[in-house]
Parts: structure tokens; sequence; C-alpha cells
């Protein structure tokens, strides 16, 4: 049990939960670029990424004189969104520019490595619908979906790979699940390499293009955009 409290009391300093949450992205950020995304001193945001570290939240790696952190895993990424999906509503933005980049995350962002919001929502009913995922007894790919992800995602997954294929994670803005797992990392590596979603600003908000509406709509007969 000790265990679990430990890990429970990383997440319990809102300074700490903020950088997790900002990780979230699935990219390695400076101590500073936290700092100033937390609003708080260089020495703090040090001192906390030290212990969410040494906690195994976080993995670091230096490169000179920067020091750069990002999500220890998937592990790592899928509890923090769990824990953040069992959380109250967040509290009112404060001013236009919170709100604004609220709105926009729970439209589409990234969890880690895979799509979230109402954009994933939408895409792992889509694959639902579609026979390429079946949740009938426990969460599968169907090899109609294997063919899927081969054809129109260049992607095989290779056998005895650690990662599973597919998992759900629960979505903490739409409070159901979108699809994580090799087959969620592949399907948003493409979305963003063929530009159906494009990032907006430095956050973890993206934004379907119009070649990406046209793409989901042609591949998954789903409606976004």
């Amino acid at each position: 049990m000790s265990s679990i409290s430990d890990t429970a009391s990383l997440l319990a300093d809102r300074t700490r939960a903020a950088f997790c949450l900002a990780l979230l992205d699935g990219r390695a950020w400076t101590a500073g670029e936290l700092a100033r995304s937390a609003g708080v001193s260089a020495s703090t945001a040090s001192e906390q990424l030290s212990r969410l570290v040494e906690g195994g939240l976080l993995a670091e790696e230096r490169q000179g004189r920067h020091r750069y952190v990002r999500l220890a895993g998937q592990e790592a990424a899928s509890l923090i969104e769990a824990v953040a999906s069992y959380a109250p509503a967040s509290p009112r933005p404060r001013n236009l520019r919170q709100s604004g980049q609220a709105g926009a995350e729970a439209r589409a962002r990234t969890c880690y490595d895979h799509l979230a919001g109402e954009l994933g929502v939408a895409l792992a009913d889509a694959m639902v619908s579609r026979g390429l995922v079946s949740d009938d007894a426990g969460l599968t790919v169907t090899p109609a979906g294997r063919d899927w992800l081969a054809e129109a995602l260049g992607y095989r997954h290779a056998a005895g790979t650690r990662r599973p294929l597919v998992r759900s994670c629960l979505d903490w803005t739409e409070r159901r699940s979108h699809l994580a797992g090799a087959m969620g990392a592949a399907l948003c590596a493409t979305s963003l390499e063929r530009q159906w979603v494009r990032r907006i600003g430095s956050g973890r908000a993206v934004k379907v293009t119009p070649a990406g509406a046209g793409a989901f709509r042609d591949l998954l007969g789903a409606e976004v955009g």
C-alpha cells in the first residue's frame, strides 16, 4: 500500500500535476518551459521535477546544459489521464486565452501518443461501428482491423511486441473511452505526418484539417472536423 500512497502523493501537488498534464502531449519539455507553463520559479520546477523522476512518473535526459523531461512511458500517461478523468470538473478558465485552450483541448488533443477529446472518442466509435475493433469480450482488433491498419496506415503489429495492439483509455473530458495502444499510436502518428491534424500552439490541442476531415470520412465513415 505504501507504493500506492507514494505515487498518489506525487500527483497531490498542483505544480507536479500541472507538469504531468502538460507532458501528456508526448513531447519532451525543458524544466524552464514547464516552469513558465505552470507559473512557478525555475528552482521550484527543478525540485518538483526531481521528485517526479525519482518517483518513476517522468524520465529525464540531458543535452549539454539543458535538462529535458518526458513521461516515463505509456503506463504513466494512462495513470495521469485516468486520475484526471475522475477529478471534479475543471474550474472556470480565468481569461479568454485559457478558455480557448480548454475548448480546443476538449475538441481534439493528444493523450501522450494517441488522439483524445471529442475527436478521439468519435474515431473510436467509428472503428467499433466499422468492425475494425470489437468490444464484445474486451477490446480487441478484428482481422478486418489488422488489414485496415496495414492498408490505411502501413502498420503491422509484430508478433511478440510487448505493447498491446489496442486498449481503452478513459477520456477525462468526454468521460468515455478513446483508443490507446499501438493502434491508437499509429493513427495519431499518421494523422500528424499526413497533416490530417495539426498542433495548435505549444500545448496538446490539435485541429482537424480539411484533408483530415476527408480522410477520416473515407477511411472510417467518421464525420469530424
